[in-house]
């Protein structure tokens, strides 16, 4: 068995005793640490200890309690008797107890509470003499029997609950409140008898073994379902244990000037500052949880016993002066005494977090800092995004995928970019786009609708990554889901839907359904949102820029307080309808001389793009990624086109064949085996540099023309996809010299910096080499994160989660970093590039900068700044100014952050 450690497992709390404290959750659980605390504050507690976690663990691991325990434990029921003034099995004036468990993280109504330990048929003569009634004597007794029999013993709870509706019918009677005591007299007599013949055990009549017998069993509910599956859902450590809170007994069912209520000094739902909860006279605690009686408001309580009300009002505010922050409290009041019984503190909406936390910074209870960190960044899109309505009852789930992007969407099905783009246009309602998967060519139909459905991908395939970036709802991985585009139609399931019908989508849990379905608006307007975001700038850790790629991104971008953009990828400009064209004759030019003429068609749509966004952001940073993807992804399909030359030969239409025929051999050309580690980055620059020219033209171009308008800005051009310096020096060398060019030709000059993306593991190990070429570096932590890996982002979902199911991996490292190998890598990296150049800018603009917890890892790592999706900036804020060391830090360098619009 083994030899239990030398610990103290018993802490002790009173009017007179404070072995325990607030800061001791990890041993005495929430509640036990809670209530030495409230002793030691002088809040009327009823006295009483707790038994360690450290006992749990030890009974987990060998099946009994630690032998040192019980000589412990009889000391404190000796303390306890004294304290009281009662005995524990005393049959004229018996000490009762409550047995409760309580884990160092919160977890309510997990696991059970068990009241009246220490009552049997040899002391209820005593408890109803002290108490003045056999009523109470033997209403107390049936609730021990009842929560000892289901606890302990697992009798089913609904056993005494037919047996007490069959009291309550033979009394005529509603409620248990109304019986006499020769009716709970035998309604107890006959619990005995029901946890005989159900457990073959008689109910034990000795308080000690009772009272062994209850510690044990919430011993034991620790590993209960429900407690497990609680733990799952809130990562909270199996390993941990629950504390035993034994307490003696306040009798909130002593009659009228009694009771027993919970409550928060805060509405939970609201965060209005309000004493907020219910109070049910002569009841004691599991009453309100059962709901077999109406409570009544707990500020009614002020009207039937203006005292206990003012009292408790009093010692609430001190609770929460105390702790800097609202309340979740149990108390109980016996004959006009009132005991509190528990404080934690409470859980809470996130509008009504937000609330709370703007408040009492305003009321100098907490710093602004602090208030930033009561947020839970991962709830934040609860505000931000709308949500469905699920007031109206019941509806009908025709599917369930993966909730890749937050938020709720109703619309009118689209089965193809190009019809979600016509029906947006002509039906005037939202759109659905639903597709098999979808590509970088569906773009402008994406841009279109209001969500995404697939029947394909992960939480991080492109339907994922763009719906993210647009602030839009997106289901992934909806396995029946089959879509038949040229027909029309969609089945889900054995459901069939035609191009027009309604869907609705869930992103918070990943369910489809059929219909129109109400939705509630987005709450990301109200003032103490915007105080606390406005907070979050003022105090962050770093600064925080969008990943924009349109005028209108950016214009979102610079309305939620981004303090730049860190990444404006140039090839989404290139896939509308208007330039497509442009962009695969360049693709399909036999020579130079036919690309720049091309390029030529180009130059101004990029520069006026290039114009709109540099307006939108009012002169603060912007970097410019020059052309990344294979030239591969913007002609059609291999298939499509294979299919297109079939029907122009068809109807002898030689002029179109001999294009499609054109096209497919470029295609055939262009087609890699790994396109992701081919063709693309800044080795398109390399083989073709009029394509880097005609960007780099038209950025510098636009930088002069908005000056003219007294808009002035530093322009950014970073290259993706660098290996090695001597790519960067090539490419340094080319755009220099087309700057010149453009110089010398205007008149005109103006600074700009170069930088490069840092999304190759060798680039990562080689960053010191870059440092004499660039002026700033990003990760781009997409990338880095598969070629580190070898994992395929699209791909790996059919593996990747059988890793997470298996525990190979603990979290998707497409979503959050992988701070050991690709973690390590920046780390190297950044220590590499500070030491060859002190003054060098460092970013991060992959995915995971919209992560709380791969935040804090660059924030750890030492980068400058983050960039992520517009519709992400809010959560990245808040996450950067919770990283935030110092909260009276000099925000003077934060100058450049714009006051929110």
């Amino acid at each position: 068995m083994g030899k239990a450690p030398h610990a103290q497992y018993i802490y002790r709390f009173g009017l007179n005793v404070q072995d325990g404290n607030g800061s001791m959750k990890a041993e005495l659980g929430g509640k036990g640490a809670a209530l030495a605390e409230m002793a030691g504050m002088g809040v009327p507690v009823p006295p009483g200890f707790t038994i360690t976690t450290a006992a749990c663990r030890y009974y987990m691991k060998y099946g009994e309690a630690p032998p040192s325990l019980r000589h412990e434990l009889k000391d404190a029921m000796q303390w306890l008797e004294r304290e009281h003034q009662k005995g524990f099995n005393n049959a004229l004036n018996p000490l009762l107890v409550s047995v409760r468990s309580g884990a160092a993280v919160s977890m309510p109504g997990m696991m059970d509470t068990i009241l009246n330990v220490g009552l049997n048929r040899d002391t209820l003569d005593g408890l109803a003499m002290v108490s003045g009634t056999p009523r109470f004597a033997f209403d107390s007794y049936r609730r021990l029997l009842q929560m000892f029999g289901s606890v302990v013993l697992s009798v089913p709870k609904k056993l005494f609950d037919s047996a007490l509706q069959s009291i309550l019918r033979a009394a005529h009677v509603v409620s248990e409140s109304e019986l006499s005591a020769t009716d709970l007299k035998a309604l107890a007599f006959e619990f005995e008898g029901i946890i005989l013949k159900s457990s073959e055990i008689a109910f034990p009549a000795d308080p000690e073994t009772q009272l062994d017998m209850a510690i044990k069993a919430v011993f034991s509910s620790w590993q209960n379902e429900r407690a497990r599956y609680y733990r799952r859902l809130n990562h909270i450590a199996d390993d941990s244990g629950t504390a035993v809170t034994i307490q003696a007994m306040a009798f909130g069912n002593s009659g009228a000037t009694s009771g027993t209520g919970v409550g928060f000094t805060r509405n939970p739902s609201t965060g209005e500052a309000a004493m907020f909860g219910e109070f049910l006279a002569d009841a004691q605690g599991e009453d309100i949880v059962a709901g077999v009686r109406t409570p009544i408001s707990i500020a009614e309580l002020d009207r039937i016993m203006p005292d206990v009300y003012r009292e408790l009002r009093t010692i609430t505010a001190r609770l929460e002066r105390h702790y800097g922050d609202a309340q979740d409290f149990e108390f109980t009041v016996e004959r006009a005494k009132l005991y509190l019984l528990q404080t934690r503190s409470a859980k809470r909406t996130t509008m009504a977090a937000v609330r709370i936390a703007v408040e009492m910074a305003e009321e100098g209870l907490i710093s602004r800092l602090d208030a930033i960190k009561r947020i839970d960044t991962s709830r934040i899109n609860e505000i931000l995004c709308p949500q469905l309505d699920t007031s109206g009852g019941q509806h009908h789930c025709v599917a369930q995928g993966l909730p890749a992007s937050p938020g709720a969407a109703a619309g009118r099905i689209a089965l193809s970019a190009d019809a979600a783009v016509a029906a947006a246009a002509s039906l005037g309602d939202p759109i659905i786009l639903v597709s098999q998967e979808t590509t970088a060519e569906d773009i402008h139909g994406m841009a279109a609708s209001v969500g995404f459905l697939t029947a394909h991908g992960g939480a991080t395939s492109h339907a994922a990554v763009v719906a993210r970036g647009m602030g839009k709802c997106c289901i992934t991985g909806a396995k029946d889901v089959r879509v038949d585009a040229s027909k029309g139609t969609l089945h889900i399931g054995p459901c069939s839907f035609a191009e027009g019908d309604w869907l609705t989508l869930d992103g918070a849990t990943g369910k489809v359904y059929a219909g129109r379905l109400p939705l509630l608006a987005s709450q990301a307007d109200t003032s103490h949102l915007k105080t606390l975001r406005t907070w979050a700038l003022e105090l962050s850790a770093g600064s925080v820029r969008a990943n924009a790629d349109t005028p209108d991104d950016a214009c979102a971008a610079f309305q939620a307080g981004a303090s730049g953009i860190g990444l404006c990828r140039t090839e989404h400009m290139f896939f509308a309808p208007d330039r497509l064209h442009h962009m695969r004759t360049m693709i399909l030019a036999k020579n130079t001389a036919e690309r720049e003429c091309a390029l030529e068609q180009l130059l101004p749509m990029q520069q006026a793009d290039f114009e709109r966004i540099y307006r939108a952001m009012h002169g603060l940073p912007v970097t410019i990624r020059l052309l990344d993807p294979p030239l591969h992804e913007f002609l059609p399909a291999a298939k499509d086109v294979a299919q297109d030359l079939a029907s122009a030969i068809a109807r002898r239409d030689d002029e179109a064949a001999a294009t499609l025929e054109t096209m497919q051999e470029r295609v055939a050309e262009l087609t890699e085996s790994n396109p992701m580690m081919g063709h693309r980055g800044c080795r398109l620059s390399v083989t073709f540099p009029e394509i880097l020219v005609m960007q780099v033209t038209a950025l510098l171009q636009a930088v002069l023309a908005i000056s003219k308008e007294g808009c002035t800005t530093h322009p950014e051009i970073m290259l993706p996809l660098v290996a090695c310096a001597e790519e960067i020096a090539f490419l340094r060398d080319l755009i220099d010299k087309t700057a010149e060019s453009l110089f010398k030709n205007t008149g005109h000059r103006l600074e700009y910096s170069l930088g490069a993306m840092i999304e190759l593991p060798r680039a990562a190990i080689c960053a010191e080499t870059f440092a004499p070429y660039v002026d700033f570096v990003s990760f781009g932590t997409n990338d880095l994160t598969q070629m580190t890996f070898g994992f395929s982002r699209d791909d790996s979902r059919r593996f990747l989660d059988v890793y997470l199911e298996k525990g190979i991996l603990s979290d998707d490292p497409f979503l959050t970093i992988d701070r050991v190998g690709v973690g390590g890598l920046i780390q190297m990296a950044v220590k590499k590039l500070r030491a060859a150049k002190p003054g060098i800018k460092i970013g991060v603009c992959g995915e995971h900068a919209g992560d709380p917890a791969s935040i804090a890892f660059f924030v750890s790592a030492d980068v400058d700044y983050i960039s992520c999706s517009p519709a992400r900036l809010s959560l990245a804020q808040f996450a950067m100014a919770q990283n935030a060391s110092d909260p009276a830090q000099d925000i003077a360098s934060q100058s450049h952050i714009p006051a929110l619009v």
